[in-house]
């Protein structure tokens, strides 16, 4: 469950949103709906997939049959998230590749060497269907048996790397405004929309809303302690992406760059930092790219679970075919995504492209109704 919350909604996500949000103040908002709002609906997801031992759809179905709306807004919010996030599960695999094919060779370019492969029409789309190649096969296999083992010898890796990355950041000369632009808020910067990105960020990156959570606790034991659970990972995944930023905004402001970059930012500054730390910049830039590659992967098995649990209960699918089905039509909505970057730029859906609507419609919409529900479900039904 650690490894499903700890993703590109940290580590990506987390510190492009801080930018475009004017940083401290955006933080501040974060944790207090993770503290309030997101613990509570994960102790409700974990409690009720425990109860029910049911996956989404399944676990509402069990309980009132009128309720099974809820779960079926949980699958679709898990499946429109994997129209976009393979996406950059691919741009982070690319870039363990890139690493060591001369990404670090100037560091002013990084910005243009990203811009230039996210808008290329085939390089893009090859690694995110090798990114859901990797899905596909763990999936079709079952959850335990390939992603946990990964999962607790990647995850220290990259806790471990973050570490490193931070430190050489605010060694840098000029470091010391990006650890004021992270802890010194801004009240002037907060508008309503800054404290809807925060809510929907804190439900994205907790894989909540979507009966990932829930579909986890169907397999919790009767005698696991739900509350010391859901603490466990909210905790981690908190204390991951404060380091993502950690990691991010020292370094930015000691390069000059602009904290409004936007989803590139992981991928422009990271490998730009890794460019002034000699002959093991390459190294270290392939195992952070690796470790993030991984951390995605967590993910976005997770929300490809969901949709595959429901076809295996409510469809009685078999698991296979039903990782098939499904990872086929993600991957034709993961090709118009990134296709939207570049060639297909100009085709708009409610005034933006596909991947980003794609992101608004789960973060900002189906995520916070879905959290919503499980929350009544629980404390009125239930």
């Amino acid at each position: 469950a650690a490894g499903s919350a700890i993703g590109l909604g940290n580590i990506w996500r987390f510190p492009y949103l801080t930018g475009e949000n004017g940083g401290s103040a955006f933080i501040i908002i974060y944790l207090f709906c993770i503290i309030i709002v997101g613990f509570s609906v994960m102790i409700a997801e974990f409690a009720v997939g425990r109860r029910t031992s049911l996956a989404a759809v399944g676990a509402y179905k069990s309980q009132s049959r009128n309720w099974t709306f809820a779960g079926v807004l949980g699958v679709i919010s898990g499946f429109f998230i994997m129209g976009f996030y393979p996406v950059v599960g691919g741009w982070s695999l690319a870039y363990i590749f890139k690493s060591i094919t001369g990404l670090l060779a100037v560091p002013e370019a990084t910005g243009e060497i990203f811009g230039a492969f996210i808008g290329a029409p085939v390089e893009p789309l090859i690694w995110t269907v090798i990114y859901m190649l990797l899905n596909v096969a763990i999936v079709a296999k079952g959850i335990a048996g390939g992603i946990e083992k990964a999962s607790k010898v990647l995850m220290p890796t990259l806790f471990v790397l973050l570490i490193i990355v931070i430190l050489k950041g605010i060694s840098l000369p000029g470091s010391s405004a990006g650890l004021r632009y992270l802890f010194k808020p801004d009240w002037s910067q907060v508008t309503g929309g800054t404290v809807l990105t925060a809510l929907g960020q804190s439900f994205f990156t907790l894989s909540l809303g979507m009966g990932c959570m829930l579909t986890y606790g169907s397999y919790l034991r009767k005698d696991e302690n739900i509350p010391g659970n859901a603490l466990t990972v909210v905790v981690m995944d908190t204390l991951v992406a404060i380091m993502a930023g950690l990691a991010i905004f020292p370094a930015l402001f000691a390069f000059g760059m602009q904290p409004e970059a936007g989803p590139g930012l992981v991928f422009i500054v990271v490998p730009a930092l890794f460019s002034h730390m000699g002959n093991v910049g390459p190294i270290i830039s392939i195992l952070f790219f690796a470790a993030l590659a991984v951390a995605a992967l967590t993910s976005s098995i997770s929300l490809l679970e969901v949709v595959v649990a429901y076809l295996i209960d409510e469809k009685k699918m078999d698991r296979r075919f039903a990782t098939y089905i499904s990872s086929a039509v993600i991957t034709v909505m993961c090709v118009l995504s990134s296709l939207s970057m570049g060639k297909m730029s100009g085709v708009k859906l409610f005034g933006v492209g596909f991947f980003d609507f794609f992101d608004i419609l789960t973060d900002k919409i189906f995520l916070a109704i879905g959290g919503m529900l499980i929350t009544i479900f629980v404390g009125w039904f239930m």
